[in-house]
């Protein structure tokens, strides 16, 4: 599994502090930007070079995405094909975000979460597995079904 993270202004301490744990844990990152805090940069752009990303491998790549609310990378990244990005604003909406909708981008708000906070939520995020359950699979290909139809 792949990680790719991405966040704009308002998101980049928290990305460079979150890219610190998962190194440190082991996982393997690309940091897809930004890489300079930079006033101007826009949420979309960083969303879609991670969403992009993940699509590239949906059964194992995941993302993390971080702006100020975290719903603006959020709505971004739900324009890709097959990426079910999911605002983590607890851990038990990551967890419930993985077990139910097997998402596979994490959107974190930068400015309302504290880095503890945020590595508890990332960790339980990645740590969760998909239930399975019928009703989340035909809940999933109704998801589907739409995506494909729009």
């Amino acid at each position: 599994m792949t990680i790719f993270l991405g966040s704009d202004h308002a998101g980049f301490k928290l990305k460079e502090i979150i890219l610190e744990y998962l190194v440190k844990n082991g996982y393997q990152v690309k940091d897809l930007g930004n890489h300079n805090l930079s006033p101007n940069d826009d949420y979309p752009d960083y969303a879609a070079k991670a969403a992009r990303a993940v699509q590239k491998n949906l059964k194992s790549d995941r993302g993390i995405l971080i702006c100020g609310s975290g719903q603006g990378v959020c709505m971004t990244a739900n324009k890709f094909k097959g990426i079910r990005a999911a605002l983590g604003y607890s851990i038990a909406a990551a967890k419930q975000s993985r077990a139910h909708g097997d998402s596979n981008v994490l959107c974190l708000p930068g400015l309302g979460l504290n880095q503890d906070q945020a590595k508890k939520i990332v960790n339980a995020w990645l740590k969760e597995k998909f239930s399975g359950e019928a009703r989340h699979k035909r809940r999933l290909k109704k998801i589907a079904k739409i995506e494909k139809s729009n």
